[in-house]
């Protein structure tokens, strides 16, 4: 089994998230505002932790400052920027 890219992953994240919400999940473009994905903080929260147990790491508690995604993209590269 190949292994899925991190976009892959965060795109299943974020689909778990919503399903679990019952709430209808938008198209998951890059330009995609995370404000207009129908998703709370708690679902971000639990996507980041998902994504540590998953990848090993967490973006956001690194000892780089990070500016806080405002797209879908924007939270795509902050994982594979990561990942690289």
């Amino acid at each position: 089994m190949a292994t899925k890219s991190v976009r892959e992953l965060v795109q299943q994240r974020f689909a778990t998230a919503a399903k679990s919400r019952s709430a209808k999940l938008p198209p998951l473009t890059d330009e995609l505002r995370l404000t207009d994905s129908g998703l709370d903080s708690l679902s971000f929260a639990v996507i980041v932790a998902e994504l540590e147990d998953e990848l090993g790491f967490d973006p956001f508690n690194e000892e780089v400052e990070v500016v806080f995604p405002v797209t879908f993209g924007d939270f795509v590269r902050l994982y594979e920027k990561q990942r690289a």
